[in-house]
């Protein structure tokens, strides 16, 4: 707790005061939005202000594990009579148009929609459900599963978050042990940069039930004792057995929600974690054979820490080291999201990124690539152009230090200067080393999935080719820029060394369904990068040809350990590597280096 408290992961009392003032404002809101729709409808002024409307927190802020700066994931209830769309017509509005709120960026046709906002600077995501009630009471539960019928698939989703949560501290035996516990696991998963659910890994929640699971295992362990087991017991476990919160007050072998005939095992959920409430649902059914190796390495180099740490030959500060993610590979692909407004920006840099998975799982099926690794954020710029030049230059990544230094002053009034915003996402690419024997270079064409990607980015329904940019090239691990170093962090060019490299065991050949059988074709791009550039006037668009290859995945060892856990010896286990290769061509039109 001493190391939590150094690692600034706790808020303070004033931080704290203002989410709730916040939160009241955020309530208020609401009833007069719910109670506006219930005038427009014809409802008495009697009626529309017993209408009610209420919000639930869920996510880190309701399980008591959120930090300084993090958002409040907050669910709007309203009454059956106030629609979606006065959601996003009405309510939207009225939030653009309320003092101290800022940043409001509504995306109604996400798979759960929602509203984005800054409220006093507090940043708080906004989902909305309308129950099948004319009035919802200050008293309302969500807990009855009876509140779900005759609900829309969208409004059930959006309960899920807080039905969940609720169901996940009900279940714990010890909640402070579990916010301790969690609040560790959450901060290194942050700082390995494996914490993301839209790029492939483990979002709050699955953390979350990972950690319930440990403590409901061990229901009278202290926070220290249950991450050293966390680390020890995920490392060792037998994916894909899921991963189930269970009913711990009838016993350890009732499971409540697990029924394989109401919830078929999906077998491309490689680590899946089942949610405890009504529908019961994997909240990891976007990992990969990329992502999922690289979680399993850090449960492994977890576990190594706690074990030194309980001996005293560690320190728990050792647990939070920064991620190595930009000194890793020799390969990155860099993705470029691009508009000229800030709000649009915002919807459409978050399409690419929810899309970014999909690039990822094709990668993994390209020939001497063994893993692809996406970083879980993208680095946000804003540039200042005076040119359609400078402005072309910016969309493909080219940012100059003229155009860096500059600022919005020094293009106001100025014929044909224009802002971009732009997000950039990164990817990793681990070469498979080369092999003994082998003669000469070798050649890496990713051209048919980063030309899919394109193609699948620009079926957003809301796509402009006149308004947004979107580039796909690889960039050597030497011209990386230097914004995704700290300060001090970028070691010099001559320094940087790279380990020897090694191989990697669980490799197996397969097609993916949506890629065409053939591993012959190939793609001839005019473009020197591995590139597909659009929406930017005179850029580069993709060709349409492509390649498909192979793709791994892990094998296990299992064993049966209590309690009625299915974990793996360690003597068994193979632990994936992250392999660099050399003298390899990454190009479009594929050519040796």
């Amino acid at each position: 707790m001493e190391e939590l408290r150094r690692q600034g992961t706790f808020e303070s009392e004033e931080e704290a005061r203002l989410r709730e003032i916040v939160l009241g404002r955020l309530a208020a809101l609401v009833r007069k939005f719910v109670k506006h729709v219930s005038l427009d409808r014809g409802l008495s002024e009697a009626a529309a202000e017993a209408a009610g409307g209420k919000i639930f927190t869920f996510g880190s802020y309701r399980l008591g594990v959120h930090g300084p700066g993090s958002d409040i994931d907050t669910l709007c209830v309203v009454p059956k009579h106030v629609s979606r769309e006065d959601f996003f017509d009405v309510f939207e509005k009225m939030l653009r148009e309320t003092e101290g709120v800022t940043e409001v960026s509504g995306v109604p046709e996400a798979f759960v929609p929602i509203i984005k906002i800054k409220i006093s600077g507090i940043p708080i995501d906004l989902l909305m459900a309308r129950l099948a009630l004319s009035s919802i009471p200050d008293d309302l539960s969500l807990a009855d599963d009876q509140l779900l019928r005759n609900l829309d698939e969208r409004c059930i989703r959006s309960l899920n978050g807080s039905r969940v949560t609720d169901e996940i501290l009900r279940l714990v035996p010890n909640v402070a042990v579990f916010r301790d516990s969690l609040r560790c696991i959450k901060l290194w998963a942050q700082r390995r940069a494996i914490y993301s659910n839209v790029n492939g890994f483990l979002g709050g929640v699955a953390w979350a039930m990972l950690v319930a699971r440990i403590c409901q295992l061990y229901p009278n362990a202290i926070a220290g004792a249950i991450v050293s087991r966390f680390f020890i017991i995920m490392y060792q476990w037998s994916w894909p057995q899921p991963v189930l919160l269970k009913q711990i007050e009838d016993g350890p072998l009732n499971v409540r929600v697990w029924n394989p005939k109401l919830y078929p095992a999906d077998r491309s959920h490689r680590m899946p974690i089942i949610t405890p409430a009504y529908p019961s649902m994997c909240a990891t059914h976007n990992v990969t054979a990329s992502t999922q190796m690289i979680i399993t390495e850090e449960f492994k180099k977890g576990a190594d820490i706690v074990d030194k740490v309980i001996v005293g030959s560690a320190s728990w500060s050792e647990l939070f080291a920064k991620h190595d993610f930009f000194h890793k590979y020799r390969y990155y692909l860099q993705v470029i999201a691009s508009t000229a407004s800030q709000d649009l920006q915002i919807k459409w840099a978050g399409t690419v990124e929810s899309r970014l998975r999909q690039l990822v799982m094709k990668l993994e099926f390209v020939d001497s690539l063994t893993l692809a690794h996406p970083f879980i954020k993208g680095f946000e710029q804003v540039s200042y152009c005076l040119s359609e030049e400078e402005v072309r230059a910016v969309a493909q990544g080219e940012i100059s230090e003229a155009i860096r230094k500059r600022k919005k002053e020094d293009i106001e009034g100025k014929e044909g200067a224009s802002t971009v915003y732009s997000t950039t996402f990164y990817i990793g690419l681990a070469i498979e080393p080369k092999q003994p024997g082998t003669v000469g270079p070798r050649k890496l064409d990713i051209s048919y999935p980063t030309t899919e990607f394109v193609k699948l980015v620009k079926m957003w329904e809301k796509f402009d080719e006149t308004k947004m940019g979107i580039v796909v090239r690889h960039l050597k691990s030497s011209a990386l820029p230097d914004y995704v170093f700290d300060d001090g962090e970028r070691q010099p060019r001559s320094a940087q060394k790279r380990p020897k490299p090694t191989k990697t065991s669980g490799k197996s050949h397969g097609t993916s369904p949506d890629m065409p059988k053939s591993k012959k074709r190939r793609s001839s791009f005019t473009s020197e990068n591995t590139a597909a550039a659009v929406a930017v006037p005179g850029l580069v668009k993709p060709a349409e040809n492509g390649l498909s290859a192979s793709g791994m995945t892990t094998s296990h060892v299992p064993t049966i350990t209590p309690p009625g856990l299915s974990i793996k010896d360690p003597a068994d286990i193979k632990s994936p590597q992250l392999p660099f290769g050399e003298n390899v061509a990454v190009a479009t039109n594929p050519t040796a280096v």
